[in-house]
C-alpha cells in the first residue's frame, strides 16, 4: 500500500503515522542508511504498542517511496536533513515535544537535530559521529556485495530507484572530502536524556561512537552494549526494546 506523503525540502516523503496517547511525547524514527519506513521491519509499531506513544516513521528523499532527491548529496547531508528536514516534518505532523529515535545514518541526523533544536529525548542505534576507517570497511564490502551479490535485488523490494538509494549513501561515504566529517564537537548541544545502543559486532562502526556521545552531550546519557551487529533492534529485539522502554519510562 502506497503512503502518505508530506512536503519537505526538496520534495515529498512517505510517513507511517502509528497513533498513541497525546498525552506522552511521540516518537519520531529515523532509518539508516539504505533503510526506509518498510525496513523499520515494524519497530515503530512495536514500541507504540509498548509504550502507548505516538510513532512516525518516514522514508528520507531517495529512499522507500519518497521523492528522489534533487541533487547529489554533499558531506553536510545528515546536517540538511537534521536542520531542514525533520523541522518540516516535525511542522507539518504536529510533532512539538518529541524523543527522536534513530538508526546508523539516521542516528547521527538525530543527535545533530537534538544539538539545536528542543526535543524531550533521543535514542540511538549504532550511531556515527566520526569517520572510521573500520566503518568504511564494511562500507566497501557493502559496494561489493550490491555489484557482484544479490543487495541490488533485495534493495529493489523497498526501494523506487535502488540505485539512487545505494549510491548517494555509498559514494557520499567513501568519497574523499567525507574523511573529515566528524560531529562530535557538536555533541556538547545536547541537553536532553539520550539512550545509546550499540553492538559488538557491528561491521560499520564501534563502541567508540556512542560512547563519545557519552561523554561529550551535556544531558544526562545511558549505554546499552549488545552482542550483535548493525541493527540491535532487529538481532536482538527483546534488550533493544526493554532498554528503550526503560528510557522512555524514565522520561515520564
Amino acid at each position: 500500500m502506497d503512503l502518505p506523503l508530506v512536503e519537505v525540502p526538496g520534495g515529498r516523503v512517505e510517513y507511517e503515522d502509528v497513533p498513541g496517547d497525546r498525552a506522552l511525547a511521540p516518537l519520531l524514527f529515523l532509518h539508516e542508511g539504505l533503510g526506509s519506513v518498510r525496513l523499520w521491519r515494524r519497530f515503530h509499531h512495536r514500541l507504540a504498542a509498548a509504550t502507548g506513544r505516538r510513532a512516525v516513521a518516514f522514508s528520507r528523499l531517495g529512499h522507500g517511496g519518497s521523492d528522489l532527491p534533487p541533487g547529489k548529496r554533499t558531506p553536510r547531508y545528515m546536517h540538511d536533513e537534521a536542520t531542514e528536514v525533520v523541522p518540516a516534518v516535525r511542522a507539518a505532523l504536529g510533532l512539538d515535544g518529541v524523543v527522536l529515535v534513530g538508526h546508523s545514518d539516521g542516528g547521527s541526523i538525530a543527535l545533530l537535530h537534538a544539538g539545536t533544536a528542543a526535543v524531550e529525548g533521543v535514542v540511538v542505534l549504532a550511531p556515527h559521529v566520526f569517520v572510521e576507517e573500520a566503518g568504511l570497511r564494511g562500507i566497501e564490502q557493502a559496494r561489493r556485495d550490491y555489484v557482484d551479490g544479490d543487495l541490488r535485488s533485495r534493495m529493489a523490494r523497498y526501494h523506487r530507484d535502488p540505485d539512487v538509494t545505494f549510491w548517494n549513501w555509498n559514494d557520499g561515504w567513501l568519497d574523499g572530502a567525507f574523511r573529515d566529517w566528524d560531529i562530535r564537537p557538536e555533541l556538547a548541544g545536547i541537553t536532553c536524556p539520550v539512550l545509546g545502543v550499540q553492538g559488538t559486532a557491528d561491521p560499520y562502526g564501534t563502541v567508540v561512537h556512542v560512547e563519545a556521545v557519552r561523554d561529550r552531550a551535556a544531558g544526562p546519557v545511558t549505554l546499552e552494549v549488545l552482542d550483535c551487529g548493525h541493527a540491535p533492534h532487529l538481532e536482538r529485539p527483546g534488550e533493544t526494546d526493554a532498554a528503550v522502554k526503560e528510557f522512555l519510562r524514565s522520561l515520564e
